[in-house]
């Protein structure tokens, strides 16, 4: 009876609250507001702001004459960069680097999580996530110097390895077919520590009365992970592979051009680093036409959401709408 008399309750408090005016929910919660305020102003400002600057793309864009009074030449900028010599190298190598971080840097993140959840030395097992936290926190121009420096031909650790074994030296960033391997996995060895503290944090929420229940009749710690860790952070992770497939155009540009040289340029030149040298680096900057590129790209990451989103759903696992 009390429980049925405290849902009542609650109900009512509820229907209460959805009637009252939101001036009235304002000043009740104001403290709430002050809280979504900062981040509302940060996605306004720097999110939703620039979108004004976007239709330069389909203009002919002169500074002296701004925005709202340069010409329209409609699709002309998207037009030649499709018809350009290196629109086919570009979407290649963007895509290539891309769907390889995504492919390889699923499974280390789980399986990192999955070991530290089953590590039972809790001073062990704050040291692993020390350790493996620490190198996100790194700057991208220290990391990048930092695989520049192992992977050096002449001192690099990695050659002195290798030549302990009688191989040649290698030179790393001269060639382009290594260039995505450096990058990808460089990646991963950065981030996947902090990458894993999401699943840590939905291994947590799995009722322990499953694990319980599975130690009684026997289950081994593998089908344990197995049959009951890996499906309770599977939504976890299809959310985050489709969030991850909306970034499939984005590489990474300060890493990418910070480990691009004029010997792997092949195979690392990306639409973002093109943008930046088309729009910024180059002495007659074409701001319309790398707004142009831009905005193809960012076109192309919405469409591999919804694709995927849709795909998720229609597999009956979890989407974002």
């Amino acid at each position: 009876m009390k429980t049925v008399a405290s849902v009542n309750t609650l109900t009512k408090a509820k229907t209460e609250i959805k009637r009252m005016p939101f001036l009235k929910k304002l000043h009740r919660s104001w403290q709430l507001y002050v809280l979504l305020a900062l981040p509302v102003f940060y996605i306004l400002v720097f999110k939703y702001y620039p979108m004004y600057g976007a239709q330069i793309a389909f203009k002919n864009f002169i500074a002296s004459k701004g925005i709202t009074g340069s010409d329209w030449v409609g699709f002309k900028h998207f037009i030649r960069f499709f018809n350009s010599y290196e629109f086919g190298t570009l979407l290649k190598n963007t895509l290539v680097l891309n769907f390889y971080s995504l492919l390889a840097g699923i499974p280390f993140p789980i399986i990192l999580a999955l070991a530290i959840n089953n590590i039972q030395n809790k001073w062990f097992k704050k040291s692993v996530q020390m350790i493996t936290y620490a190198p996100h926190f790194i700057s991208v121009v220290v990391m990048a110097g930092i695989v520049l420096v192992l992977l050096d031909p002449e001192k690099g650790i990695v050659n002195l390895l290798l030549g302990v074994f009688g191989v040649e030296p290698i030179h790393f960033m001269a060639k382009p077919s290594y260039f995505s391997s450096v990058f990808v996995w460089s990646g991963i060895w950065q981030n996947v520590g902090f990458s894993c503290i999401i699943y840590l944090a939905a291994l947590s929420g799995i009722d322990p009365s499953q694990h319980e229940a599975a130690v009684i009749d026997g289950a081994s710690k593998f089908k344990r992970i197995l049959h009951i860790d890996i499906p309770g952070i599977m939504p976890v992770v299809i959310i985050l592979l489709i969030l991850n497939t909306g970034h499939i155009m984005d590489s990474g540009f300060e890493k990418v051009l910070l480990l691009q040289n004029q010997l792997n340029l092949r195979s690392s030149e990306v639409i973002d680093t093109y943008v930046y040298k088309v729009g910024l680096a180059s002495q007659a900057m074409n701001y319309s036409y790398s707004t142009a590129i831009n905005l193809f790209k960012s076109v192309v990451g919405l469409a591999m959401l919804i694709i995927v989103n849709q795909i998720a759903k229609r597999a009956k696992q979890e989407s974002l709408w």
